[in-house]
């Protein structure tokens, strides 16, 4: 068997693909995507996605993407819909149906049902004179010329262009809504962009008796035993009345290493740093993060009403996966 030329396929494939999407932008009928947008946007219920075969992965595909980009989507298999799973959709839903041809009779099947129930259909065919581009409300073109597979057959650059379609529509929208990152995040709770824009510092601090706190006059030797004890490389030192004085960090031991200081004798606040960095509980993890890179530190005191009441430092970042 003589070597095949993989790469050469591959290049192939993906040209054809990336033209298939090229040509997209000439056949884009402006009027009906604004009304796809609109009926999205102004749906009362649920933005409901249908289609067979392979158009049926990407139209779950396209109402993950939906549902995770603030408008809420699901996917019905047309033929579970022919078999009881129209009761899913109410007269509040828009649906979106998927079929390169327009004529999948499982999908064609729901027209009547769907006009019933008056229900708004955006078709995605590339065959404007099909059954369902005729039939919908709103009809988007993403035919292709040729397939990259190379017996035209396997559903490849029509696919794809669905796909494009499919978050064009999702972008539009979410820009539309004015989307945040924040809304985003709690799509995504689980995934490290969520623990990022939801995690705030009061969650993973260390609080109460885990703050390593020393007073003023304590000595060096002092402030190194508390510091040993809690673990955090660093200790606070506060004023009589619980107030931010400074802290005491490894950094500050390593400096007074160098002046040959008495830790016996001498007391902290003759070595420890002063008007130190501080965040509000409040805020985000990923915003204590920032303040330690900028600054290059490794720990943050967390202040409340003038009073420290926790303690934060990168490994505890790393642990909660913020980093």
């Amino acid at each position: 068997m003589s070597q095949f030329h993989f790469v050469e396929s591959a290049k192939r494939t993906i040209s054809a693909e990336r033209d298939a999407v090229n040509g997209m932008l000439a056949k884009l009928d402006d009027a009906a995507f604004i009304t796809a947008c609109e009926l999205m946007l102004n749906c009362k219920g649920r933005i409901v996605v249908t289609g067979m075969g392979k158009s049926g992965h990407i139209g779950n595909k396209m109402a993950a993407t939906l549902a995770s980009t603030g408008s809420p989507s699901f996917f019905v298999h047309p033929g579970e819909a022919a078999h009881g799973d129209m009761g899913m959709i109410t007269q509040d839903d828009v649906v979106i149906a998927l079929s390169n041809s327009g004529e999948s009779s499982e999908v064609t099947t729901l027209i009547p049902l769907l006009k019933r129930l008056h229900v708004p259909l955006i078709a995605m065919t590339g065959n404007d004179n099909s059954t369902l581009a005729q039939s919908a409300d709103s009809h988007l073109n993403v035919g292709v010329d040729k397939e990259a597979c190379p017996l035209d057959l396997a559903p490849t650059s029509s696919t794809t262009v669905a796909l494009v379609m499919g978050d064009a529509l999702a972008i539009s929208l979410l820009e539309a809504r004015g989307f945040t990152a924040e809304q985003f995040a709690f799509s995504h709770p689980g995934g490290s962009l969520g623990r990022r824009l939801l995690l705030k510092v009061k969650t993973i601090m260390h609080s109460d008796n885990q703050i390593p706190q020393v007073q003023l006059g304590t000595s060096i030797k002092e402030a190194l035993l508390e510091m040993t004890q809690k673990g955090l490389g660093m200790t606070t030192v506060v004023n009589a009345d619980k107030s931010l004085a400074g802290i005491f960090t490894d950094g500050d031991l390593r400096r007074a290493l160098d002046k040959d200081v008495d830790f016996h004798t001498t007391p902290v606040e003759q070595v420890m740093t002063q008007n130190c960095a501080t965040i509000d509980p409040e805020k985000l993890a990923a915003e204590a993060l920032q303040v330690m890179e900028e600054k290059k530190i490794n720990a943050l005191v967390a202040m409340e009403l003038g009073q420290v009441v926790g303690v934060i430092n990168m490994h505890d970042l790393l642990r909660a996966g913020v980093i």
